[in-house]
């Protein structure tokens, strides 16, 4: 059930052809990677997700879980329940929730008018700057409870006899975190490194539902043109395999710069 479709997924990538009607061309797919504008713009946009996204939802993760594993913050199981409810939320539901709220007469712009931060609505899902925006906010919404709780987690299992030595040397709080927290949690921050990073880069449903991939190509991604690929276009299934190794390829290559990185077998 797992060895067979990576095996035959692999084979197909060196096939090209309409269909199920296939011939086989070698590594001609992986040349005609290098030639196909819509493959690098959709991994310009991936990487750029990548890039910006990844860092703001892990230390947001952070500095969140370490303010609600504050013993003095009151209500802190309401907190940790209403952050991490949008992680059990239907992806299409709530992308297409956030594809109403951000539309040039949605609820953000009518709320941004208000209190008179904008002078005219933004162009969310029309501008490509925008649009990239919108996606990053939906993403961060929905996958930065799900990082909280693994941190919230590991925090729990430091024992407080650390922290009180140190408030006993007159560490302050800000220090104690990253002397102490940030580096006992160095296991749990490379695995939700990892994890997001190989979320991201099949990233899919948010831009499938909210931009299409628009406007004019500026939030599509490696998963959604193999999608296009293999249902939207002419049918070449053989090209799509070898479009989602790529997304394989810079899976393991990133997850060991992160290894190495983290100086961490």
């Amino acid at each position: 059930m797992t060895i067979y479709p990576i095996v035959n997924s692999l084979w197909l990538s060196l096939h090209s052809g309409r269909g199920v009607v296939t011939h086989f061309v070698g590594f001609g797919n992986v040349v005609r990677l290098f030639h196909d504008p819509m493959f690098k713009t959709a991994l310009l946009n991936t990487l750029t997700f990548l890039v910006i996204q990844v860092p703001i939802m892990i230390l947001l993760s952070l500095a969140i879980s370490s303010c609600l594993n504050s013993p003095r913050l009151k209500y802190k199981q309401w907190f940790r329940l209403a952050i991490f409810l949008p992680c059990v939320t239907s992806l299409v539901a709530y992308s297409i929730l956030f594809k109403s709220m951000f539309e040039l007469d949605g609820v953000i712009n009518s709320f941004l008018l208000f209190l008179h931060i904008i002078d005219e609505p933004i162009a969310w899902l029309a501008d490509p700057f925008w649009a990239k925006v919108t996606i990053i906010i939906a993403i961060t919404w929905r996958w930065t409870g799900y990082n909280m709780i693994f941190y919230l987690s590991a925090m729990q299992n430091i024992d407080k006899s650390v922290y009180e030595a140190a408030r006993i040397d007159g560490v302050s709080p800000i220090k104690q975190f990253f002397f102490i927290t940030v580096p006992l949690l160095k296991p749990v921050i490379l695995f939700t490194s990892i994890t997001s990073t190989i979320g991201t880069l099949q990233l899919f449903d948010e831009v499938m539902n909210i931009t299409n991939g628009g406007p004019a190509n500026s939030t599509l991604t490696l998963s959604l043109y193999i999608y296009n690929l293999s249902f939207s276009f002419v049918p070449n299934f053989g090209y799509a395999a070898a479009v989602s190794y790529v997304i394989v390829a810079f899976a393991a290559v990133l997850a060991l710069l992160q290894f190495k990185v983290a100086k961490d077998r």
